[in-house]
């Protein structure tokens, strides 16, 4: 029996299908961005071995096959299932960050990208398309990616 994967855009847009987790466990998609951007942390920390640079490689890369991807489900607003945006914004709030800094900026990214409390966030969030939905995660990234290097720094 062949094995049919998904489209490709569903595919990305799902991270490799962590978006699709909590729906298959306890049908809802609830938390599933926590779920992708987890497993982004995992592979930025992985990355992160090899050097800054392939972070920085891999955040550009999984962004710009964010706003391809999310934009095609851009019309059903922003899907809790599609997580590649929370997978960007993950990779780009760790650049050059391993251990307990990593930690503080995937905590910080996630409240600031579940909330939407912080400037620029929610602005970049009413972008059209494949850019609004990934556009706030980003923001949400920077934060991540600030509070993890003063961490770093001060400790």
């Amino acid at each position: 029996m062949a094995i049919s994967l998904p489209p490709m855009p569903r595919l990305i847009a799902s991270w490799f299908g962590s978006g699709l987790l909590l729906r298959a466990m306890r049908g809802s998609d609830t938390g599933a961005g926590t779920i992708g951007a987890a497993l982004a942390l995992l592979m930025s920390i992985g990355f992160g071995v090899m050097g800054w640079w392939v972070q920085a490689l891999a955040a550009v890369t999984v962004s710009a096959v964010s706003v391809w991807a999310s934009g095609h489900f851009a019309d059903e607003g922003d899907p809790a299932w599609v997580v590649v945006d929370e997978a960007a914004g993950m990779f780009l709030a760790t650049i050059g960050l391993l251990g307990w800094s990593a930690a503080v900026a995937f905590v910080v990214f996630r409240i600031a990208d579940i909330f939407k409390q912080t400037p620029g966030v929610g602005v970049a969030e009413r972008l059209r398309g494949g850019w609004g939905i990934t556009a706030d995660d980003l923001v949400a990234g920077l934060y991540g990616l600030a509070a993890g290097w003063a961490f770093r720094v001060l400790t």
